[in-house]
């Protein structure tokens, strides 16, 4: 495989990126100066070595706790609780929400092998057991029928804790 093919093979792989997408970026780096392909190769490898995921929300962040975690400006007491890392994103961007954040790192989905094992719900009914001033969940999970089910596992998941 010659090098430009391997590298559309590689774009092609991203979300939303089909082969033709794939091949335009391709010419189009290769059109660039060398520093263009050099400065996003290096903010690609300092993105894999400096982000990880929270250890209190599970955003992804380059710093732990998160910005978001560590606002004190933010409702302790209010949390809300989302699929993936993107979807803190979209709810912060909407500039209404002022609590605090749970990612789960996916959702419920038996026939992707996804099973309650697979997700931070140990995190979640330790962040709002009782006592923790956690007063409100929201389950904020996508509309489909895999986030529609995850949203009513975790509210018989969350109801002892008195949060649900």
């Amino acid at each position: 495989m010659s090098a430009i093919e391997g590298l559309v093979a590689e774009l092609a792989k991203l979300p939303g990126i089909g082969r033709k997408t794939a091949q335009r970026l391709t010419f189009f780096l290769l059109k660039q100066p060398p520093d263009v392909s050099e400065r996003l190769a290096r903010a690609i490898d300092r993105v894999r070595g400096q982000v990880s995921a929270c250890k209190t929300c599970g955003d992804l962040s380059d710093e732990d706790p998160c910005a978001l975690c560590r606002d004190p400006r933010r409702d302790a007491a209010l949390l809300c609780v989302v699929e993936e890392p993107g979807d803190v994103g979209a709810i912060e961007r909407a500039g209404q929400y002022r609590g605090r954040y749970h990612v789960l790192g996916g959702r419920l989905s038996p026939l992707e092998g996804v099973g309650p094992d697979a997700l931070r719900v140990d995190e979640l009914v330790a962040r709002v057991a009782n006592g923790s001033g956690v007063r409100e969940v929201i389950i904020a999970t996508n509309p489909s029928m895999e986030g529609e089910v995850t949203a009513t596992w975790l509210q018989q998941v969350l109801r002892p804790t008195g949060s649900a």
